[in-house]
């Protein structure tokens, strides 16, 4: 499957098993969702459990509050996660809380979906990656999965979770995966590359990260595109990177973060995100605060850079395998 072949049979299976699993948002219904992970699900299940929504994220993130208090598990969609913010003092003030100021009489099962990050020359307005907005929320789960058998089973855990989750999905890898070696690949539309992904019910559990690939000299911590990038870069330079693959930014999987940089002892931290505040940053405190003996070169973060998002210079602005190269290199030859 692809991304968003994935995507769309993790839905299928969710609402197949559980009729109280509902999906919405704009343009989700009729016609499939802009990116087409809804489309059909209307005609297989009506529309009363896959339905358009006026152009409101306030009201279509309110609206997953109110149906997962009454005990369903609606599977909400932002559009672009550009567009989320609107709707955000609904995730924190309502969604985020509700299981502790109600001492766990009410809960949230809900699901928001939303496309991230850029490669689609989108712009400002679509293109952003937004997630540490949400890892600094109590009571939210963040997931980035990076390859379409992780995305099936990270959302049916997802939808299954008791509290709400964020499921941000790459643009870039939705009808990839991207293989990372092209800074600035001329047709960004045409690559359908598949992955192997079973059609039925299975889980990737929420808090576990993966690693993508083994390596001696360098611990790369990424998620989402830059797994990708990251394979690339190490390919590229010959640098024996590890590259974990976190999926889920909360819950982290710290075990696995320090156990790879107590081998390594060097440590890369990768997004695309800006970098001022960005989740890297709280991943530098926890491999500082965990594995500081261990390290034998200062930590390194490449990311994008600390601007609104530039449309003319979009693959510039991403960490491409050249500016990831420079840093392993770089790390690899540095010593504290």
């Amino acid at each position: 499957m692809t991304m968003t072949e994935a995507i769309r049979s993790a839905m299928d299976v969710a609402m197949e098993r559980d009729p109280r699993v509902v999906a919405f948002g704009e343009d989700v219904g009729r016609f499939g969702g802009v990116f087409r992970c809804t489309d059909g699900l209307q005609a297989k299940y009506g529309p009363s459990r896959c339905f358009d929504t006026p152009i409101s994220e306030t009201g279509i993130v309110g609206v997953a509050v109110g149906m997962a208090a009454y005990g369903l598990r609606p599977v909400a969609e932002i559009q672009f996660a550009d567009y989320m913010y609107p709707g955000y003092d609904q995730l924190v003030s309502e969604a985020a809380r509700l299981r502790y100021r109600s001492a766990g009489d009410f809960t949230a099962p809900m699901v928001v979906r939303m496309p991230c990050g850029g490669g689609i020359f989108g712009g400002q307005t679509h293109s952003q990656s937004p997630e540490a907005l949400f890892t600094h929320v109590c009571g939210l789960k963040t997931v980035i999965p990076s390859n379409p058998h992780d995305a099936k089973g990270l959302l049916i855990a997802a939808i299954e979770d008791d509290d709400p989750v964020i499921f941000l999905e790459p643009k870039r890898l939705y009808n990839g995966p991207f293989d990372g070696h092209h800074d600035r690949p001329s047709v960004p539309w045409t690559r359908h590359p598949r992955a192997e992904t079973p059609d039925g019910h299975y889980t990737v559990p929420l808090g576990q990260a993966d690693v993508a690939r083994q390596g001696q000299d360098a611990t790369v911590l990424a998620y989402g595109t830059m797994v990708h990038v990251a394979q690339a870069a190490a390919e590229e330079t010959g640098v024996d990177a590890e590259i974990i693959d976190l999926r889920t930014l909360v819950p982290l999987d710290v075990e696995t973060i320090e156990r790879s940089v107590a081998k390594t002892g060097r440590c890369l931290i990768l997004h695309e995100a800006t970098r001022t505040s960005g989740f890297g940053a709280e991943l530098s405190a926890q491999v500082q605060e965990r594995c500081f003996h261990h390290l034998e070169a200062p930590i390194l973060r490449v990311t994008g850079w600390d601007t609104p998002y530039p449309h003319a210079q979009e693959w510039d602005y991403f960490p491409g395998p050249a500016r990831v190269g420079r840093a392993l290199r770089r790390l690899v030859e540095e010593a504290v």
